[in-house]
């Protein structure tokens, strides 16, 4: 799985629109407006929104706990700030 260098959008305060999509054969994540996410865990307690979490993180290449989810617990368009 290769990922997008998203380091340029690693800015303090910055917020980054996500459409994620669960139970995917994959995890990716598509550079775009807004970001596409991929994750293979599902929709279940949580499970799919810490996974987005965490590829972001690592494709912004900070740590998952500088994100923050702001928006979209229960959706697939969210927001994230990073702190």
């Amino acid at each position: 799985m290769s990922l997008p260098d998203l380091s340029a959008l690693a800015v303090p305060g910055a917020k980054l629109a996500v459409r994620a999509t669960p139970r995917a054969k994959r995890e990716a994540v598509e550079a775009g407006e807004p970001l596409r996410i991929w994750v293979t865990a599902p929709a279940d307690q949580g499970r799919a929104n810490e996974a987005v979490r965490k590829l972001l993180a690592k494709a912004l290449g900070v740590a998952p706990t500088r994100l923050t989810m702001l928006r979209g617990q229960t959706a697939r368009d969210k927001l994230f700030q990073l702190d």
